[in-house]
């Protein structure tokens, strides 16, 4: 079988992240492993990563446990370059994880949004860490 080239920008620290790792894997896929706090992506990257997500930067802002209010990114006058250059400062305002397959780039939030852009099937059931199940022993996406 040819490799299926996947690249997920992850934070081990986060859940949301971990179980999407997981779930990459439990496809029989292992990605490229980007842990963009310690290796952000370039401007360039990032820009093309947000766009290809169909995404603004805004919404690829994240809020919890990062600098957002004391670098006042809430306003809404700010403009799509200056929340970039905010990102590139300060990768932790990246929202994650932002995965990158053959099918499409996705911010998998919640995890199970990365199954839309798998191309390969889950190889058997997978359950969150919460213990909330998102696949049955037939590898098939069970309905919330």
């Amino acid at each position: 079988m040819k490799p299926i080239d996947i690249v997920i920008y992850h934070n081990p620290e986060c859940g949301t992240s971990r179980n999407t790792l997981a779930m990459i894997r439990n496809a029989g896929i292992e990605p490229h492993v980007v842990e963009y706090l310690r290796t952000p992506p370039s401007r360039a990257i990032l820009a093309q990563l947000i766009e290809r997500a169909g995404l603004t930067p805004r919404a690829l802002l994240r809020e919890k446990g990062t600098p957002y209010a004391e670098h006042g990114l809430g306003d809404e006058s700010l403009t799509d370059d200056a929340l970039i250059d905010a990102m590139m400062a300060h990768p932790i305002l990246i929202n994650r994880p932002l995965v990158v397959s053959p099918m499409g780039v996705r911010l998998c939030r919640p995890s199970e949004v990365v199954l839309d852009i798998l191309p390969a099937p889950q190889r058997g059931p997978f359950a969150k860490e919460d213990g909330e199940q998102v696949v049955d022993e037939a590898g098939n996406r069970v309905s919330a």
